[in-house]
């Protein structure tokens, strides 16, 4: 019987352990496409809060593909939700970007609760679009964007690229 030459050189015991760690990490690789290697989604990111706004806390993460055409959802979280009346939040996209199929109109949030959507937003053809969110409470109003889409991977010239004297590189452009 003739054996490998790697598994003469490592010995068998070592050949074993590869395979197995070889079992070991595809469901590694498996739950890091889910968000990481514990199941924990992304991290969500938190929007600003100016101090003369509503007060309520937006909270998001992007998840999906943010390719032309293909949707990406869009959790956004809300919270430090005081008024005993509640707030309110709507949505409205800027930049080329589109809302999915989901209402636009204004949606209540219940006072002391997290509440977490889903948006399904569709990115503009070139560039970055937007998913506006406005949230409402005690009669203030604050924004925030949200950016879906990738930005185009140059900038297009509308110049000449030249050399001074001096050796710096200077686009002249001719006006208008």
């Amino acid at each position: 019987m003739r054996v490998a030459p790697a598994l003469t050189r490592c010995g068998y015991a070592s050949a074993a352990m590869m395979a197995v760690a070889v079992l070991l990490a595809a469901p590694l690789q498996a739950c890091a496409a889910e968000g990481g290697a514990n199941g924990k989604p992304q991290k969500m990111t938190q929007s600003v809060m100016k101090a003369n706004g509503s007060g309520v806390s937006v909270d998001y993460r992007v998840d999906g593909p943010q390719a032309v055409g293909q949707p990406a959802s869009i959790v956004i979280e809300f919270d430090q939700i005081t008024d005993p009346s509640g707030a309110s939040v709507r949505f409205t996209a800027s930049g080329g970007a589109v809302i999915n199929g989901a209402d636009t109109g204004s949606r209540t949030l219940a006072p002391g609760v997290k509440t977490t959507l889903t948006m399904s937003v569709v990115p503009p053809a070139d560039g970055v679009g937007y998913l506006n969110v406005f949230t409402t409470q005690n009669g203030t109003t604050s924004a925030a964007s949200i950016a879906v889409g990738k930005p185009p991977a140059t900038m297009p010239s509308s110049g000449d690229l030249k050399q001074t004297p001096g050796g710096d590189s200077v686009i002249t452009m001719p006006v208008k």
